[in-house]
């Protein structure tokens, strides 16, 4: 079993990311395991912060690093919000300030035009200075309700409306969701390159 720390302080995340390793050859430690504290992200794009991400972790623990940055873009809000999911509706300001931010400036938008997608950006350094990190980027299609449904999943979860469906993310088995989510199916391409390159 090859060590590997996963780069997050998201408890939803390590939850999916873990669950989706669960059976492969890595031996998972979260990087809370290590003290590690979580880096300034301030990069231009998801790729950029899951880089700054994996990157921290690697040097701070001395293992090769696992990272994702992902986040809903929605259309009518001009992709937004984008990188600053997780910080939509203030630094420090939860899922479910972010969740009443997004149904505010959603309001009197109609159901045809609540396009939206989530995005994941999952990188993989061998250590923190990897000259050839490996990157995946997935998407999530869907549209933007307008209420919460569901107890599942975590963030926009309960918002978002997955294309094909009529359930929210937050109304899916969490096996099903890691079956055809962003983060499950950029997880599954990163972890067959790392298969490939050993």
């Amino acid at each position: 079993m090859r060590q590997v720390v996963l780069a997050s302080a998201n408890a939803g995340k390590l939850r999916e990311m873990q669950a989706l390793l669960a059976g492969s050859s890595f031996e998972v430690l979260p990087q809370s395991a290590f003290g590690i504290e979580a880096p300034a992200e301030d990069g231009a794009t998801f790729s950029d912060n899951a880089l700054i991400k994996a990157r921290h972790a690697a040097r701070a623990s001395g293992l090769p690093a696992i990272a994702d940055d992902s986040g809903l873009e929605v259309d009518a809000l001009g992709g937004r919000p984008g990188i600053h999911s997780a910080r939509f509706a203030g630094e420090g300001r939860g899922a479910e300030d972010n969740n009443d931010r997004l149904l505010k400036e959603l309001d009197g938008v109609a159901a045809a035009a609540r396009s939206a997608r989530f995005r994941c950006a999952m990188v993989f350094v061998r250590d923190a200075d990897d000259p050839a990190p490996l990157v995946y980027e997935a998407t999530w299609e869907g549209k933007i309700g307008f209420a919460r449904r569901g107890a599942g999943g975590f963030g926009y979860d309960p918002l978002f409306i997955v294309s094909g469906d009529t359930r929210t993310a937050a109304e899916m088995p969490a096996e099903e969701k890691n079956q055809v989510s962003h983060r499950g199916q950029a997880l599954r391409a990163l972890v067959q390159a790392i298969t490939a390159r050993t």
